[in-house]
């Protein structure tokens, strides 16, 4: 199935919990200064509209970035949200909020002249507008394949560091056990990568089958992030989270502290989030 853009959802608090996560692990990944090597399983186009008639449907981003753009010039945002307001900011040409950046464009940002960079994305039209916004940065390839043979594919990197991000668009039912199964056997491969994987909760009981697996895995040294902005049972996606391995030792502390921010500003009387150390290290 190929009819997943994520233009429709661009900017949504789901969004502001996986690239808030996202960038304080490469910012912490790019302060060594040996090579680092990005891989994005999932990448979109790498850059929104939000005045676009896909973003405008439904106006998601109402719950998410357009909460916290007013906020962006405040001298008390948590270090986690101001780092990632910073680059929302940069990506627009005004103080008008009117695009909005994806993965591999905040990756773009961060990583520095000797990193390097794979993205793959499966959808044509996607593809093809992330092949174009990314011809002129020499550091990233572009694939049009299946993110999750990526992670196998790719690995493990001649550079020895590397961050991956698994971001899937959950089409199919399938795409949990998938992503799990996928990531374990990266982990195998290269075992010392930090690894991030964001899921959406719709159905709780599949949340709680990924988490098993991973507790049943063998790997170790897992953490995870959830918020949510809806009372758990209602329509559609109620949290979303992220679940990373080999984590910043920075990124727990970090997190509980952006997360009553967030859930605050975002959702004030019904929002609710998780820290958990799935695995000890």
């Amino acid at each position: 199935m190929l009819s997943y853009l994520h233009s429709f959802h661009a900017g949504n608090f789901a969004d502001v919990l996986k690239h808030s996560i996202s960038v304080h692990i490469l910012d912490y990944l790019t302060q060594k200064p040996k090579v680092l090597f990005y891989l994005d399983t999932h990448s979109g186009t790498g850059g929104f509209s939000l005045q676009h008639a896909e973003a405008q449907k439904n106006q998601e981003y109402q719950n998410g970035i357009g909460k916290l753009w007013a906020l962006k010039s405040s001298q008390n945002l948590p270090g986690l949200v101001k780092n990632y307001l910073d680059l929302v900011a940069e990506f627009n040409s005004s103080d008008t909020l009117t695009h909005y950046p994806g993965s591999p464009w905040f990756a773009q940002q961060i990583l520095r002249e000797h990193d390097r960079g794979s993205l793959f994305e499966l959808h044509p039209r996607e593809f093809k507008s992330l092949s174009a916004n990314f011809a002129d940065d020499r550091r990233f390839k572009t694939f049009q394949a299946d993110g999750f043979h990526a992670c196998l594919s790719q690995l493990p990197p001649k550079e020895k560091r590397g961050y991956i991000l698994m971001d899937p668009p959950y089409e199919v039912k399938q795409d949990y056990q998938t992503a799990v199964n996928s990531l374990i056997a990266a982990h195998k491969k290269f075992s010392t990568g930090t690894y991030a994987l964001w899921y959406p909760v719709v159905e709780r009981y599949r949340i709680n089958d990924m988490e098993k697996a991973f507790i049943k895995s063998g790997v170790r040294n897992i953490q995870l992030f959830e918020l949510g902005i809806q009372k758990e049972g209602e329509k559609g996606m109620t949290s979303s989270g992220m679940i990373v391995i080999n984590p910043p030792w920075t990124l727990k502390a970090a997190v509980e502290n952006a997360l009553p921010f967030l859930a605050e500003h975002l959702a004030p009387d019904v929002a609710h989030y998780r820290v958990v150390q799935l695995v000890n290290e």
